[in-house]
């Protein structure tokens, strides 16, 4: 990995993954796309920051990046709610930040990953996209798209004759993001964005960080009986005080 572009690097496990690429000897450059402002305190002469809005119709700002071997897509939002105090405007702009973004931007960069040239791809997806998830009715309904569209894809680069593949990173809850309107603690995210660009160095396609400790069991009853698992989510998400009822 020698020149990356990272959708989203501005801050969170995005912002962390950047720094950390940044900060190894063999990669040359870091580009980042974000609608937000990238932080001054982490700027240096690797990193080359671009601001764009995923929910604006005209991508044709990626078609510029032709010399990255990295493509990682962090960006996304969430808040816990539940569906009937979503406002319906907001439904479009989950769908299109969250999920057909990184199908497009994905697009736009199919030949390098179909190509005989190892090339890097990761996804920030979410272990919502494997289970009914309430209070995260729409925004899970976003990360389950993105699960099957990288899993089809991927069989699709198997069978072209590639071994690049598009990992999908679906963690719970990570600590050190803004994703709960807290800030980006790298400390806190260092662990997490090594992990993340190991798997993506291997090729892995599946990323499921605390998988053995916590996610294997949570999968296993899901499936098991997943009316009982939705219930239970409700329950457990009322009780962590992240929402009120």
């Amino acid at each position: 990995m020698k020149r990356a572009l990272i959708v989203g690097g501005s801050s969170g496990i995005g912002l962390s993954m950047a720094v950390t690429l940044a900060g190894r000897e063999e990669v040359s450059r870091v580009y980042i796309v974000d609608k937000a402002p990238f932080p001054h305190s982490q700027l240096n002469e690797k990193i080359d920051y671009h601001q764009f809005d995923l929910t604006q119709p005209d991508y044709s700002l990626f078609d510029t990046f032709t010399d990255i071997d990295t493509l990682i897509v962090t960006a996304g939002f969430g808040r816990l709610a539940l569906f009937k105090d979503i406002d319906e405007a907001l439904i479009t702009t989950y769908f299109n930040v969250n999920a057909i973004s990184a199908i497009r931007i994905i697009k736009r960069f199919y030949d390098k990953l179909a190509g005989k040239e190892d090339f890097y791809c990761s996804v920030m997806v979410s272990i919502a996209g494997f289970m009914s998830s309430p209070f995260f009715s729409v925004y899970g309904a976003t990360k389950a798209a993105l699960k099957i569209f990288i899993e089809s894809v991927n069989v699709e680069l198997e069978k072209g004759g590639s071994t690049n593949r598009i990992l999908n990173v679906s963690p719970g809850s990570i600590k050190g993001t803004g994703f709960n309107h807290g800030a980006t603690d790298l400390s806190q995210l260092q662990p997490l964005a090594n992990a993340i660009l190991s798997e993506m160095q291997q090729k892995s396609d599946l990323f499921i960080p605390q998988y053995d400790e916590v996610y294997k069991e949570v999968l296993k009853r899901y499936r098991e009986d997943f009316r009982k698992e939705g219930l239970h989510s409700y329950d457990y998400k009322l009780k962590s005080g992240r929402v009120t009822k």
